[in-house]
């Protein structure tokens, strides 16, 4: 809600808490996207109370929305959470955060020691976790067969879409293990879940191409073009693409903090996971 000239308590609204560089530099946003100042840094505003009950309604989780609006709501200056691209995504998450609770979130966690299994309450730094993130370079195209394939971060409602492939793949085997179905209608909706599944990879893969260069110099850079190319390539090209979309993953995927049992000293590491419900609960 924007504040009125006439409403006296506006200079105690909100006011930014931190302010944070994305990974990415304001690089792979489309134009009109995102607007960054001259050092870089954009501000971040503590969540509202709006903001704390839409992160945490499991619709609007699903399918991205409140994430979006989350985003929006914290970080003025990203106007299209839906585009941003997929390597800033959990550092903003984190950044809100901090702006909202504080740098150090509490964690529960069960000692590894099978002759111990204490269980631990610990105290995470996020600052340090954003300062260890790293962010994969994107310059060199993957080269098979002739072609260099230039990829780039996928964007947030791209990457959303994984969510549906899941679902797609449980509605495969639910398919499968109905014994209720006849053969036939078992295989019709067998292959109809199929093909949507595929559709979505394929739609998901070539969101993040940025170009394909052929031999002789031409950049195809229309999806259209390089989503059917996907759909009728040589499944080798297909393995090559996922291979390195999954070493990009691994470089920008939130590091593991160590930690320590307060029972028997055995050190573990922990991962953080985006749990929304938990990830943004109110600190005590």
């Amino acid at each position: 809600m924007q504040p009125t000239s006439m409403n006296p308590l506006a200079k105690h609204f909100r006011q930014p808490s931190i302010y944070f560089k994305l990974p990415s530099g304001g690089a792979y946003w489309p134009n009109g996207t995102v607007e960054l100042p001259l050092n870089g840094e954009i501000p971040i505003f503590p969540m509202t109370t709006r903001d704390e009950i839409t992160i945490r309604t499991p619709d609007a989780l699903l399918n991205g929305e409140s994430v979006v609006s989350v985003i929006q709501s914290c970080c003025p200056n990203i106007k299209d959470a839906w585009k941003m691209p997929s390597i800033d995504v959990d550092a903003v998450l984190i950044a809100i955060r901090i702006a909202s609770y504080g740098q150090n979130m509490d964690i529960d966690t069960i000692c590894p020691n099978e002759k111990c299994r204490h269980e631990n309450n610990h105290g995470l730094d996020l600052t340090a976790v954003l300062d260890r993130l790293k962010t994969p370079d994107y310059t060199d195209p993957v080269e098979i067969q002739g072609l260099k394939i230039k990829l780039k971060p996928q964007s947030y409602f791209e990457s959303n879409k994984i969510s549906m492939t899941t679902f797609e793949e449980q509605r495969l085997m639910q398919i499968a293990n109905n014994d209720s179905l006849e053969d036939t209608e078992k295989l019709r909706q067998y292959q109809k879940h199929m093909q949507k599944l595929i559709g979505i990879n394929i739609g998901i893969i070539a969101a993040g191409t940025d170009y394909i260069e052929t031999d002789d110099g031409t950049k195809v850079s229309d999806q259209n073009f390089i989503a059917e190319f996907y759909d009728n390539s040589d499944n080798k090209i297909i393995r090559a693409v996922r291979d390195r979309f999954d070493e990009y993953v691994k470089i920008s995927t939130l590091p593991e903090s160590k930690v320590r049992c307060e029972e028997c000293q055995t050190e573990y590491p922990v991962a953080i996971t985006f749990d929304y419900a938990n990830f943004f609960a109110t600190a005590s």
